[in-house]
């Protein structure tokens, strides 16, 4: 496989706006939005509009954006992590385990209702990875 990190941006309300920016500044186009009051969880109604997740693409380049949760403010410049897309389920616990290792788990390694298997890690450069594995329906 050929791995890619896709930049995955966090904002404190403004995700949609940022990704009608970045379409503006790249061309190309929003590919997909799901707010938090589309999730399979309950958030407070103010949640409801936030995106929990957006995609934009030109070409090759993917960008990926959420807003943060109200009580989770992000600042500026520590709003990134890394998104790797990874191929099954042994690969996603390799590397889930070697980052943790000297790490922060954000979130724990688990299957969630998107129909992936997700963990979120900080390592110990303060690098935050965000690991996917989406499972074949």
């Amino acid at each position: 496989m050929k791995y890619q990190a896709t930049p995955y941006f966090t904002f404190n309300g403004d995700a949609r706006e940022a990704l009608e920016y970045y379409k503006d500044v790249f061309g190309g186009e929003i590919t997909g939005v799901q707010t938090f009051g589309e999730a399979d969880f309950e958030t407070p109604p103010e949640m409801d509009d936030r995106i929990m997740h957006g995609r934009f693409k030109k070409e090759e380049l993917l960008i990926m954006v959420s807003d943060s949760f109200l009580e989770q403010p992000v600042q500026q410049g520590s709003n990134i992590s890394l998104v790797l897309e990874l191929e099954n389920t042994e690969e996603i616990q390799t590397y889930y385990d070697r980052l943790k290792k000297d790490g922060t788990v954000l979130m724990e390694l688990q299957d969630t209702f998107w129909g992936a298997t997700f963990a979120k890690v900080k390592d110990n450069f303060g690098v935050i990875w965000d690991l996917n594995y989406t499972k074949e329906q």
